[in-house]
């Protein structure tokens, strides 16, 4: 059997970066670059592709952050992924940007059990609950945009954070005296503060094994939050 060949793209936060599996060789590229997404993505896929010796119609998929997010940032990395994907012939998969982060933890640290959330703005936060199965993080009950206290109330009150728990992500960051003591254990900022491609590739390789890959066209972000409302600050996402 050949080997597996996924690209993972992702601008949906302040961080962008891309990502390629070859079978078990992996190659990325990671940046904080907040507003600078369209001009670091592509190189960076160049990049990669090249310390790999591959073209992109070579690809089995291209993997994307699909969000929650910046909308902006989700956007993008949603259109640059359809680009690729369509001018290569390969399908796309989407994934969840709080897994990456979560992945990413049990990528760093071994856990089993991560919060993830991303600071909303406007007072709120995308948050998901992951838990280890098979080496990949998968959500446990349904990913949500909400108040923080709200949150925490809501996810002490039904018992649901039994055991130890690591939180990660801008959300705990922001609203850690609301949220700080849903977890054990916080990761720290400089180890995952944003989602990696890197560490959505485990993930793909999931979904492409389940089947789960899609034609180019019906590729869809996830908002959480569907409206920009008024109250977004200037200069926010």
């Amino acid at each position: 059997m050949d080997e597996l060949k996924i690209l993972a793209v992702d601008t949906a936060t302040e961080a962008c970066s891309a990502a390629l599996l070859v079978g078990d060789k992996v190659f990325s590229r990671w940046e904080e670059a907040p507003r600078d997404h369209t001009r670091k993505i592509l190189p960076m896929v160049q990049a990669v592709l090249e310390e790999a010796g591959l073209s992109l119609d070579q690809l089995d998929a291209i993997a994307f952050g699909r969000g929650p997010g910046s909308f902006t940032g989700v956007r993008i990395g949603i259109s640059v992924a359809q680009g690729l994907a369509f001018g290569a012939g390969v399908p796309l998969i989407g994934i969840s940007t709080l897994a990456a982060m979560a992945q990413g933890v049990h990528r760093l640290e071994g856990v089993d059990k991560v919060l993830s959330a991303i600071d909303a703005r406007m007072n709120e936060v995308y948050f998901g609950r992951f838990d280890l199965q098979e080496d990949c993080m998968v959500l446990v009950g349904d990913e949500v945009v909400s108040e923080p206290l709200a949150l925490a109330g809501e996810l002490t009150a039904s018992g649901a954070l039994a055991g130890n728990w690591f939180a990660v992500g801008t959300g705990f960051e922001t609203y850690g005296e609301a949220l700080g003591t849903l977890a054990q254990t916080q990761v720290s900022s400089q180890q995952v503060r944003f989602p990696a491609a890197l560490d959505m590739l485990p993930l793909a390789r999931r979904a492409w094994l389940a089947g789960e890959a899609v034609p180019v066209e019906q590729a869809t972000p996830v908002y959480l939050r569907d409206k920009v409302t008024w109250k977004k600050l200037p200069g926010r996402e």
